[in-house]
C-alpha cells in the first residue's frame, strides 16, 4: 500500500484519491522569462517520476502545469531586451518545454497559461471580494489575510523565513496588514492590462494557480506538488483563496514538496554566480545520467550539485548498464523467476514508501552485485529493466545500441592480454563482437583506440 508524506499533516499518510482510481495532480510551473535551471530540472524530475509510478500502480492520473506568462519578471527583462513581453514569454515557454523534454520529463498532460485563464481569474476574485475577503486600494485588489482563520496552516507559520519564494510578496502601500497578498494590479503605464469589473490591470501571482486548478478540478483535488520554498506564502495563499471562494476544504488532500537544490554546498543564486542552467549541463552529460543524479537521493531531501556527484552518478550508472549489457535476450532464464519477483517486490515496497528512490536502488544494485558472477541472466533479468525504465524514465540502456563506455574499455584490456599472450584468437573475437555491435578499434600512436560506427 502506497504511503506518502503529506505537508499538510506533517505525516505519511496512506494514499487515497477522492475518486477511486483517478487522481488530479498539479504543480506549480515556471515563470517563463529566462532558461530554466537545476533547480528546475531537480523538482520537475521528481514529479515526472511520481506520475510515472503512479501511473504504474494503476492510477489515472492528469498531470496538470500552470504557465506564469505575466508577471513582474517578465516586464522587466522584455523591457530590458527591448521586446514584446508576449513574445518573450512564448519563447522562454518553449525553451521550457524542450528543455522538460531533453530531460526525460514527458508525463504532463496538459500546460496552462495564465493569460489563457483571465476570465476565470477576474471572476474568482469577484467572488473573494463578494464574500468580504478582498478589498480594494488605489494599486488593486489585496486578499485580507486576517480574514481567513486557518491561513498558516500548510506551513505552521504566517511570518517569512530566508528560504522562503518572496519575489513575490506584494508592497502596496495602502494594504491592511503586511502579509495581504495582491489579486489584481492595478493598470500602470506601459505595461499590459485587461479590463475588469474592479478596473483595468493584471493578475497578481497566486491566484492564477487557483483559477486554473478549478477550471480544470473544480474546487478540491486530490495531489499539489511544488518546491519547498513555495510552501509560505504562495501554497497558504493558494488555500486561503479558493476555500475562502468556494467554502470546502481541504482544497488539495496532499500536499508534495521536493527539497532544495544547493550547488556545491551553497544555494544557488544568480547574484553569487552560484546558478547553472539546465543546458550547460546537458553539454556535459547525458540526461540519462542527469536524471540517475536525481532520483537517487529522495525527492523531499535536499540535492547538492557538483560535477564530482554527477561523475559519481554516471559510474553507478554504467555499472547498471554494464550489467545489462552482458544479459543473454536468447536466454529462458526461467530459474531467475523467484528471485526477480522477491527484487521486484523490494524495490516496488521502498517506492511506495513515500517514493524512497534511494531505497529502491540499492536494492536493485543488491541484485546486480547478486547476479554478476552468473551467466543465466536473459529474458527475466532483462525484463526486470524494461519495467524499471517505465518508472524512471528510461535510464537504463535496455538496448543493444547502447553499450557502456566502461565494458568496451574491459574489452579492450582484455584483448591487448590476449594480444601479449599471442592468444589471437581470442583477440580477434573480442574484436568482431565488438564490430557487431557497430563499435570500430584501430590502433594509433597513443594505443587502441574505438569509435561507433554509422548505423
Amino acid at each position: 500500500m502506497l504511503q506518502v508524506y503529506n505537508t499538510l499533516s506533517k505525516q505519511k499518510e496512506l494514499f487515497t484519491p477522492i475518486y477511486g482510481n483517478k487522481i488530479n495532480f498539479f504543480v506549480c510551473g515556471p515563470t517563463v522569462y529566462d532558461y530554466p535551471h537545476l533547480g528546475h530540472a531537480k523538482t520537475y524530475t521528481q514529479f515526472d517520476f511520481i506520475v510515472r509510478y503512479l501511473r504504474y500502480k494503476g492510477y489515472e492520473v492528469f498531470y496538470l502545469q500552470n504557465i506564469t506568462d505575466i508577471d513582474d519578471k517578465i516586464i522587466d527583462r522584455a523591457k530590458k531586451l527591448e521586446m514584446p513581453w508576449k513574445d518573450l514569454s512564448i519563447k522562454f515557454e518553449d525553451i521550457y518545454k524542450e528543455d522538460m523534454t531533453s530531460l526525460g520529463n514527458t508525463s504532463v498532460n496538459e500546460y496552462a497559461r495564465a493569460t489563457d485563464y483571465i476570465p476565470q481569474i477576474i471572476q474568482q476574485i469577484k467572488n473573494l471580494y463578494d464574500k468580504g475577503y478582498a478589498y480594494k486600494v488605489e494599486d488593486g485588489i489585496y486578499y485580507e489575510v486576517s480574514k481567513f482563520n486557518e491561513y498558516g496552516k500548510l506551513s505552521g507559520r504566517t511570518e517569512l523565513k530566508q528560504e522562503d519564494s518572496v519575489s513575490r510578496i506584494d508592497e502596496g502601500n495602502a494594504k491592511k496588514g503586511w502579509n495581504d497578498f495582491c489579486l489584481w494590479k492595478a493598470k500602470k503605464p506601459d505595461e499590459p492590462f485587461w479590463e475588469s469589473d474592479f478596473g483595468a490591470g493584471r493578475p497578481g501571482w497566486h491566484i492564477e494557480d487557483t483559477a486554473i486548478t478549478e477550471s480544470y478540478f473544480g474546487p478540491q483535488y486530490d495531489v499539489h506538488g511544488g518546491a519547498i520554498d513555495l510552501i509560505f506564502p504562495h501554497h497558504e495563499c493558494e488555500i486561503a483563496q479558493m476555500e475562502a471562494a468556494s467554502g470546502k476544504i481541504p482544497l488539495v488532500k496532499y500536499w508534495f514538496h521536493t527539497g532544495f537544490l544547493n550547488i556545491n554546498a551553497a544555494k544557488m543564486s544568480k547574484s553569487t554566480g552560484n546558478f547553472k542552467t539546465v543546458r550547460d549541463i546537458l553539454k556535459i552529460f547525458n540526461y540519462r545520467i542527469i536524471r540517475y543524479f536525481i532520483l537517487s537521493a529522495h525527492y523531499r531531501a535536499t540535492i547538492d550539485f557538483s560535477i564530482e556527484g554527477l561523475q559519481q552518478a554516471k559510474s553507478s550508472l554504467e555499472r547498471l548498464n554494464n550489467f545489462i549489457f552482458k544479459i543473454d535476450m536468447n536466454l529462458d532464464d526461467v530459474e531467475n523467476i523467484s528471485y526477480v519477483d522477491e527484487v521486484r517486490s523490494k524495490i516496488i515496497g521502498a517506492l511506495d514508501n513515500d517514493f524512497n528512490t534511494p531505497d529502491a536502488l540499492a536494492h536493485l544494485f543488491d541484485f546486480i552485485r547478486s547476479q554478476n558472477t552468473k551467466i543465466n541472466n536473459g529474458k527475466v533479468v532483462s525484463n526486470l529493466f524494461a519495467e524499471l525504465n517505465l518508472i524512471f524514465g528510461d535510464i537504463f540502456n535496455t538496448s543493444d545500441k547502447a553499450i557502456p563506455e566502461i565494458y568496451i574499455m574491459e574489452l579492450i584490456k582484455e584483448r591487448e592480454h590476449h594480444r601479449k599472450t599471442k592468444n589471437f584468437k581470442k583477440a580477434d573475437e573480442i574484436r568482431d563482437l565488438l564490430k557487431n555491435k557497430h563499435i570500430e578499434l584501430y590502433d594509433s600512436l597513443d594505443g587502441v583506440k574505438w569509435r561507433v560506427l554509422e548505423q
